[in-house]
């Protein structure tokens, strides 16, 4: 076991992009965690999703043995977190288990929302934060600036700022010099009860659930009978190990070393995020906080293509649960889909990496609908319900307020595209609260609707501000507002899997949007078929699709016209008769198509 006062924990915080998990590999190399032919880019990003897509999902950890100048040898717990808004649960976690952050930011863009948000994040926990500025080797890069910008947009002292470049491994030595100089050493006691946090859990086809631990007080050695204090589940530790970042088993893990351990864990349940393991023989008297519980803010459901893959669909949900634990589900079934889950979410990026992960490593085949956000009603009776699927709003007769939810944005832009900005916040229902300047950039605070958010918010804030606008938000509590569901009735038939709630402003817009999608996808048939957009009782939007006509009066040539008009007579009422009677069946297609109208 390593002496407490030589080893540090540390978290790598930064917004999008900024250089993390670059950083994170010098680090690696320069500890001589890899060998030179065994590196390759991001290597601690595992997932193919995030190799392709460039962006880290999920936090990992490492453990690197570095010498500093003195000659002493030190024991640093590296964890690279991600930085996408919808990925801010990992890093709370990440950061609940270190003592100490290192705050990257790049030196060509400076201070960006995310940097913002993970700061505060930090310091919530007590972090010492070590800015870090990256990209000097780039001719854009303004690392005076930039140190201004941090004192006058964060309020960190960046006098001792560290320069560095993570693609070349510029004054990487440096930084972890000042780790292990500037970061406070973590505190326990190796004889006191086993105290250890979990971080993190995933599933190894071969090992069961491997379990991420952060140990606080106490040892944690294999064979020993351990019970995780929420669930009271008892398993015998299999195996003790750390990422080096290679699987490397050891015999113990003291106070605050981190590691992982396998125990042939078998169920999901038995491993709750922010749970404390304890020994069982001699258990501790009291349970670390934990974490906060994360709460979904979008909702929408997952059906397997084929009905046969749903408990394929079950199973691989829960596996993936307990790798990601901010999402949720439950099961439900839909008249035209048949039997899924309703899944809730940390964000639009957040059910996108979900539905992908689902779809790659578990070979299903799924039909998404369309998000939505959760809803409070508050009914005439005086009872509040929450609404997550528009298919189960009440009758309108029975509701006396509906509350949505809203969030406290943090929008970063250039001075140009500030008034496009502002624009598309007041367009989409938002209340500014505050707009400052750090030096040429504009921050501007608004209060906006969530379910305005989900959609395209961020690709149009993107596309207005050139790239350079960057966006963050927290949740702000419900608000009443007016709002109502829009059915849409095909044939007269309602279709529960399109209706939507909106604000009634843009119920008519929306409305007219889903029927005229759904005219060019529903199939003709023998009869006319209405597709109208309803709130309540009151249509307000319709498309028609025309019937398919056989010519009745190609037989007749010539003779009196009455003739004609009685052929004509007839189909006209056997039409009529047919659309009491017909049914039309929405092909799946139609409704994956109506269903991803975001895409627009």
């Amino acid at each position: 076991m390593t002496d407490l006062k030589h080893i540090r924990n540390f978290a790598i915080i930064a917004h999008i992009d900024h250089g993390k998990s670059t950083l994170a590999d010098r680090m690696i190399q320069h500890c001589g965690g890899l060998a030179d032919r065994e590196m390759k880019e991001q290597v601690l990003d595992s997932m193919d999703i995030e190799r392709e897509r460039g962006i880290t999902i999920k936090a990992q950890t490492v453990r690197l043995e570095f010498t500093a100048s003195d000659g002493e040898k030190y024991l640093l717990n590296l964890m690279d977190t991600p930085g996408h808004v919808d990925f801010a649960y990992e890093v709370s976690r990440s950061l609940a288990a270190c003592e100490g952050s290192l705050l990257i930011v790049d030196a060509t863009q400076g201070v960006e929302a995310q940097t913002l948000a993970n700061v505060y994040l930090a310091l919530d926990n007590d972090h010492e934060v070590i800015p870090v500025l990256n990209k000097i080797d780039l001719p854009a890069s303004e690392p005076d600036r930039i140190c201004q910008q941090i004192e006058d947009v964060i309020g960190l002292d960046a006098t001792d700022a560290l320069p560095v470049s993570a693609k070349t491994g510029v004054g990487v030595p440096e930084v972890l010099e000042a780790l292990v100089k500037r970061l406070p050493s973590p505190v326990g006691d190796a004889d006191a009860p086993l105290k250890a946090l979990l971080v993190d859990s995933w599933y190894d086809p071969y090992l069961g659930v491997m379990i991420l631990v952060r140990v606080y007080d106490g040892q944690l050695k294999r064979g020993m009978k351990v019970r995780m204090m929420s669930s009271g589940s008892l398993h015998q530790v299999d195996q003790v190990g750390v990422f080096t970042p290679k699987i490397t088993k050891c015999d113990v893990l003291g106070p605050g070393e981190m590691g992982y351990i396998t125990a042939s864990i078998k169920t999901v349940a038995d491993t709750n995020v922010g749970d404390t393991i304890t020994e069982d023989k001699n258990p501790t008297d009291q349970a670390l906080t934990g974490f906060k519980p994360s709460v979904p803010v979008v909702f929408c459901s997952l059906f397997p293509s084929d009905a046969a893959d749903f408990e394929d669909l079950r199973e691989s949900l829960s596996k993936l649960r307990l790798n990601d634990s901010s999402f949720e589900f439950e099961p439900e079934n839909s008249a035209a889909l048949g039997f899924g889950f309703r899944c809730g979410f940390l964000g639009l990026l957040h059910l996108e990496i979900v539905q992908e992960r689902l779809e790659r490593e578990f070979n299903l085949d799924l039909i998404t609908t369309a998000p939505s956000v959760a809803y409070e009603i508050q009914l005439n009776s005086g009872e509040t319900i929450d609404l997550h699927n528009p298919a189960d709003y009440p009758d309108p007769s029975q509701i006396a307020t509906v509350a949505e939810p809203w969030i406290k944005a943090t929008i970063l832009v250039p001075d140009e595209y500030l008034g496009a900005v502002l624009s598309l916040c007041t367009e989409r229902r938002g209340r500014q609260i505050e707009l400052t300047y750090a030096g040429s950039r504009a921050m501007a605070v608004y209060r906006l609707p969530l379910n305005e958010v989900v959609f395209d918010f961020y690709d149009r804030l993107k596309s207005i501000s050139r790239g350079y606008a960057s966006f963050d938000y927290e949740m702000d509590g419900y608000e009443e507002g007016d709002l109502v569901k829009v059915g849409i009735l095909v044939n007269t038939e309602p279709v529960d899997a399109l209706a939507f709630i909106c604000h009634r402003s843009q119920a008519e817009f929306r409305g007219r949007m889903v029927c005229d999608r759904l005219k060019d996808l529903i199939p003709r048939q023998l009869f006319k078929i209405p597709i109208q957009a309803a709130i309540g009782g009151k249509v307000i939007a319709r498309e028609t699709i025309s019937a398919m006509r056989k010519d009745v009066t190609a037989k007749c040539y010539g003779g009196d016209i009455t003739r004609k008009r009685k052929l004509l007579e007839k189909q006209k009422a056997g039409k009529k008769k047919m659309r009491q009677f017909g049914k039309v069946e929405i092909p799946q297609s139609a409704f994956i198509a109506a269903l991803r109208m975001g895409d627009d």
